[in-house]
């Protein structure tokens, strides 16, 4: 599925629309299902070990129409990719739960994609994740400056506290200098569109839940969930800061009262009202 393909886009909004009534969490069964996919270490790894098996065959009708999970891989300072958390297990886990939730064409296979690339257009929702330490090149800022006016949509997950805000917001001022990142009313759509959330999430790592704390930071006590908007009002970027939803993908397998209390309760419906927003405005 492309920016410029707007008959897959409106097609995608009716039969998801349609399906709405009949979405509920009781298919996880807290997680077995997909358990026995499981297993194996953690880590960046080329061949995950452990997450979905993603072994679907599209609708040939839908082959270039399909949504495709796509990640970004962007510059930051120190040695670690921190674009890379929770890969590859989130990335394959949501598109798993979207298409066995919604009635979404769904790509069994998600992409690592770079700001400079030429056929950005072609993933008309892009997952940016820990931009603590973000540090984007003249290119990757005039990249994704681009793609964002030209329709494209961008979630940012998982980045705490105020460093690392402040970094963040340094970076994205670049990419929209006449642009403020706005905070988004709990009476907002995106909480609301398919799944209707009561509150806010906080999502910590399942490290962080195991060890009995309920935030990842002392200055890190609220969770904000901020859009930026074009010139015509349509949402561009949602950025999801102290909280991970990220991890709620990734963990869902691990334990199945952190599956219980954040995978199934926040972070696959508020993630699939994302993405059901990002498609459909």
């Amino acid at each position: 599925m492309t920016l410029k393909s707007i008959p897959a886009r409106l097609l995608l909004l009716l039969v998801c629309l349609s399906l709405v009534t009949g979405i509920v969490f009781a298919q996880f069964g807290e997680g077995r299902r997909m358990r026995d996919n499981f297993g194996g270490g953690r880590g960046y790894r080329s061949s995950p070990e452990r997450g979905a098996r993603n072994d679907w065959e599209i609708d040939e009708r839908f082959q270039h129409d399909a949504f495709r999970f796509a990640r970004v891989k962007y510059t930051s300072y120190g040695w670690r990719d921190k674009w890379a958390v929770d890969f590859p297990e989130s990335d394959l886990n949501l598109p798993h739960r979207l298409r066995e939730l919604t009635s979404m064409e769904v790509h069994p296979e998600s992409v690592i994609v770079e700001l400079t690339d030429d056929n950005l257009s072609d993933y008309p929702f892009l997952y940016l994740v820990e931009p603590g330490n973000m540090n984007l090149s003249e290119g990757e800022v005039q990249g994704l400056r681009r793609y964002l006016l030209n329709g494209g949509f961008l979630m940012v997950d998982d980045f705490w506290g105020e460093e690392e805000w402040f970094t963040f917001y340094q970076n994205i001022k670049r990419v929209f200098p006449d642009r403020e990142p706005q905070e988004l009313p709990l009476e907002h759509d995106i909480f609301h569109l398919v799944y209707d959330l009561p509150e806010k999430p906080m999502i910590v790592s399942i490290g962080t839940w195991m060890r009995g704390n309920t935030t990842e930071r002392f200055d890190a006590q609220e969770p904000h969930y901020k859009g930026i908007f074009d010139d015509k009002g349509r949402m561009m970027v949602v950025i999801c800061h102290n909280t991970d939803l990220g991890d709620g993908w990734e963990e869902e397998g691990v334990d199945p009262a952190y599956f219980k209390q954040y995978s199934e309760r926040f972070a696959y419906p508020l993630g699939i009202n994302i993405i059901t927003y990002a498609m459909t405005h």
